[in-house]
């Protein structure tokens, strides 16, 4: 093990880290063992070599989850291609493959761009019935671009695409619902998404996401080759991900669309029934106020099951499809409305059905238009979790931020490996666990900086409490003094759009030889290029930019945290999720909304220091990090930085590293 890692990192031109050669070794331990661990690895422990390594080394296949596509990107691009080159040896010319599997919309489809697309009465539109302008170049570009790949061996993968729009790629991409089937399309042999399940097949170690691992293991939907063991990367997102995959949303204009789809193709009145089903939701949605629904109202109740019917009759109306074998191809707008309905059929059954599980809630959607959409979300994704995934899979879950308030028992809680089942390394279970016991061990293995030398704390108690108007001018003040005592080199993480303008209004105002971007002015790329770029510039914005920037070096050596991010008192999920865990008989504040808030400081955080030679300061400016009874389980989530309260001592402190820049 440890020669193999050594001559990754070598490869890599690395150095052996001691938190990185432990938690391999752990790692080879719980997989081995069949024991699910918990491991945090500060940035730059190098944890994706000491997760990748064993999971060569393990033998079986090793799915292996992510949260981004930049670290998806990295394990595939250049660890992975690294380390196959280290273990050749050890492995005795063994298959040691790995691949990337996303989901079908994320590759191209070969019959829609070589055959058209369904336009909104199912007909298909040629690349010349394309309206000109833009769009109409985009996608041209996008099928030249197709068949390109397909021509070369290319992945057909939107990652690699010209740049485009979301619009523009539903062009030449469908949906799991809307595909023919490898063995009815014409192009089956040829399918994108179907050569990358084929290279999983013959894979080692599969590198896939968050979602897809939740469709395939909790939904039952299969998706991924046979597996037993998954290392879960960026674990801290997974419970969010969990739920979004397992989302679902509707509103009246998808219910339109689907009805003037498969109005050519059925000779009843189905297709016209769906679309009064729709006229009936829309009503109902305009009666019932934005936010979280309880108990929905009967026109509600009585729409939704009046959808649910409909489109139940028009999938059965719909033309059926050739049998396999038969040589016959399916009809794409058939298929296509088929499946447009088929997801409506069941969006609407499990609205209608009012599972105390699900949590419903309307959402503003075009106020032009006067178009409200419904939503609904699992309560919770633990129980999910436990039975779909932690059952059957041996689980490695992996993150810089997985200790809240000084242990991991809120993330294990989250996730379904309950506090009490705890099994650790030094206090091992001397009996078989029972059969629903899911035995758990956590390690730490620190971090490769020293954080009460390298960073400082700041917390402005002097400052009010954050209300619901805004930013005070006292707190505008405040940002101004931190940011040209820093010379510019500020990351501003606020807790909403409107914080983030009004700071970046008030120091170009205040401090105009800086430069000051502000989220929105343009797509996040370019702006973290010009932060990066020039460091006399200062960047504020929002939730994108607490958990997805990396920015080492002189460029951030103040990070500006507004207020404690406690989720919205009107957010529908959280509130629902606060509630039920009062409900038995714990404390849904700590549990659900101090916990969302420790992750989110911690990850914002860690903005700060990405190197072992970054210096700089976070400073909040919410007092309740100190004086509020919470406060020191927020504090205790955070990487332990020297504190102070003093705002001469943090001035000074950015004083001297504007005038002494680290190498």
């Amino acid at each position: 093990m440890r020669e193999v890692l050594a001559a990754a990192v070598a490869t890599l031109g690395g150095q052996e880290r001691p938190g990185q050669v432990a938690m391999a070794e752990a790692v080879a331990r719980a997989m081995s063992q069949r024991r699910h661990l918990l491991v945090q690895a500060g940035t730059g422990t190098g944890k994706s070599l000491g997760y990748l390594v064993p999971a060569l080394l393990h033998g079986d296949r090793v799915v292996v989850a992510t949260a981004t596509l930049a670290l998806q990107n990295q394990l595939v691009e250049r660890d992975l291609p690294a380390l196959v080159d280290a273990v050749k040896d050890e492995l005795g010319g063994d298959d040691v493959s790995f691949a990337v599997l996303k989901g079908r919309s994320n590759y191209a489809c070969l019959h829609r761009v070589r055959e058209g697309v369904p336009d909104d009465q199912g007909a298909l539109l040629d690349a010349a019935s394309l309206p000109e302008g833009s769009l109409g170049a985009e996608v041209l570009a996008l099928r030249e671009w197709v068949e390109d790949e397909s021509s070369s061996g290319g992945t057909g993968e939107r990652d690699h695409a010209p740049r485009h729009t979301d619009r523009v790629w539903r062009q030449v991409s469908v949906s799991h619902r809307e595909c023919l089937g490898a063995t009815r399309c014409p192009y089956g042999q040829e399918c994108f998404a179907e050569l990358a399940r084929e290279r999983a097949q013959r894979s080692r170690v599969v590198v896939t996401n968050h979602s897809l691992l939740a469709i395939d293991a909790i939904e039952g939907i299969p998706m991924i080759p046979a597996y037993d063991t998954v290392v879960v990367d960026e674990a801290h997102e997974l419970v969010a991900r969990v739920t979004q995959a397992a989302t679902d949303e509707l509103s009246a204009s998808e219910v339109d669309r689907t009805s003037r789809r498969a109005a050519r193709l059925v000779e009843g009145d189905e297709a016209d029934d769906l679309g009064d089903a729709g006229e009936a939701l829309l009503d109902a949605l305009l009666a019932v106020e934005p936010g979280r629904v309880d108990r929905p109202p009967q026109a509600l109740s009585d729409a939704l099951e009046l959808v649910r019917d409909a489109a139940r009759s028009l999938v059965s109306a719909l033309p059926k499809e050739p049998a396999v074998g038969s040589g016959e191809v399916p009809d794409p707008g058939a298929a296509q409305a088929k499946g447009w309905a088929q997801e409506l059929f069941a969006t609407a059954e499990r609205m209608a059905a009012g599972s105390e599980r699900d949590v419903l809630w309307v959402s503003e959607r075009d106020r032009v238009r006067g178009g409200r959409s419904l939503h609904v979300a699992p309560l919770e994704v633990a129980m999910p979790m436990r039975h779909g995934l932690l059952a059957d899979k041996t689980a490695v879950l992996t993150s810089a931020t997985l200790r809240l308030g000084g242990d991991f028992d809120a993330v294990a809680t989250s996730l379904g490996l309950w506090p009490r089942e705890r099994v650790t390394a030094d206090a091992p279970a001397e009996d078989e666990p029972e059969e629903d016991v899911q035995p758990w061990e956590a390690l730490d293995v620190g971090s490769p900086f020293d954080y009460r030398r390298q960073a400082i704390l700041y917390v402005a108690r002097h400052l009010p409490q954050p209300g619901r108007d805004g930013l005070t001018a006292r707190h505008l003040d405040e940002i101004a003094e931190l940011v040209d005592a820093a010379d510019g080199r500020t990351l501003g993480l606020f807790s909403s759009r409107r914080a983030a303008e009004a700071a970046a209004e008030h120091v170009r105002e205040v401090l105009p030889h800086l430069t000051t971007l502000a989220q929105g002015d343009a797509q996040l790329p370019e702006l973290a290029r010009q932060f990066v770029g020039d460091p006399h510039t200062n960047l504020f914005g929002t939730l994108s930019l607490w958990q997805g920037l990396d920015v080492p070096g002189d460029t951030c050596q103040l990070v500006i945290i507004d207020r404690v991010p406690f989720p919205r008192p009107d957010d529908p999920l959280m509130s629902a999720r606060q509630r039920a865990a009062d409900q038995r008989g714990g404390n849904g504040f700590m549990q659900v909304a101090a916990t969302h808030a420790a992750l989110l400081l911690a990850q914002g955080s860690g903005r700060l220091i990405r190197t072992t030679e970054d210096r700089g300061v976070v400073a909040c400016l919410d007092p309740r990090l100190v004086t509020a009874r919470y406060g020191s389980f927020l504090r205790a989530s955070l990487p332990p930085m020297w504190q102070t309260e003093d705002p001469a001592v943090v001035r000074q402190a950015l004083t001297r590293l504007a005038g002494t820049p680290s190498s």
